[in-house]
């Protein structure tokens, strides 16, 4: 991780790294995830840079921010249909943007899931009442870098954002506690094809299955 040095004098992390199951949490959401961004999660946890950007996370204290969760499913959602009726210009195709963030006013920080290799992913940044977009050529944990100190100044976010303190703040649980992942093992993507295509959802024959439709499947096959 070769900005973490710089996101760390920036935003110090808490004392205590976290443990998290990368292969049961992979498996959940049907693809492997960058290595820096594991990296940040164990380092920080869940909470908020800045006062003002929430990254998802595997432990995320409430729906809105967990990784596992319904959120991101529903922004892709969200973005397919502004692409299909031209609401706003979304610039890639949904199926290959995953929410990993958001901010206090809206916006959301998507990984751009192309090409295979998640290490080589870069970040999107949409806008949260327009069609403006932010593309960063860098991954995730270069891209907190850059913006928290000054390199990179992104149009969505706020002119005065880093005005005052730049640190990380950790989230405390509320009254919402995420389930956690039940896989338990590869999951059989051929299984969930073949149920998707007899349920009427439209999928690709190879690569990754939509998260919706993982979600739509476990809900169907749910013990």
């Amino acid at each position: 991780m070769t900005d973490g040095p710089t996101l760390t004098r920036l935003c110090p992390p808490p004392d205590r790294s976290m443990t998290i199951r990368w292969d049961t949490v992979e498996a959940d959401l049907g693809m492997p995830l960058p290595r820096d961004y594991k990296e940040l999660a164990e380092r920080y946890g869940p909470g908020q840079f800045c006062d003002y950007l929430s990254i998802f996370h595997p432990h995320g204290v409430a729906e809105s921010v967990n990784l596992t969760g319904p959120v991101p499913g529903r922004v892709r959602a969200h973005l397919r249909k502004d692409h299909d009726e031209g609401t706003f210009p979304v610039p890639y195709d949904p199926d290959q943007l995953f929410a990993i963030g958001s901010t206090d006013n809206g916006e959301y920080l998507f990984w751009i899931t192309t090409p295979a290799d998640p290490d080589a992913w870069h970040v999107a940044v949409n806008e949260a009442r327009g069609p403006r977009w932010f593309t960063y050529d860098g991954n995730l944990t270069a891209f907190l870098a850059a913006v928290l100190d000054g390199r990179t100044q992104v149009p969505q976010f706020p002119s005065d954002l880093l005005s005052g303190p730049r640190g990380f703040t950790p989230s405390h649980p509320t009254l919402w506690k995420p389930e956690p992942p039940t896989s338990h093992g590869p999951v059989d993507t051929a299984a969930i094809r073949a149920w998707a295509q007899a349920h009427g959802y439209d999928v690709p024959a190879r690569g990754r299955i939509p998260l919706e439709v993982h979600e739509a499947w476990k809900q169907a096959n749910r013990t």
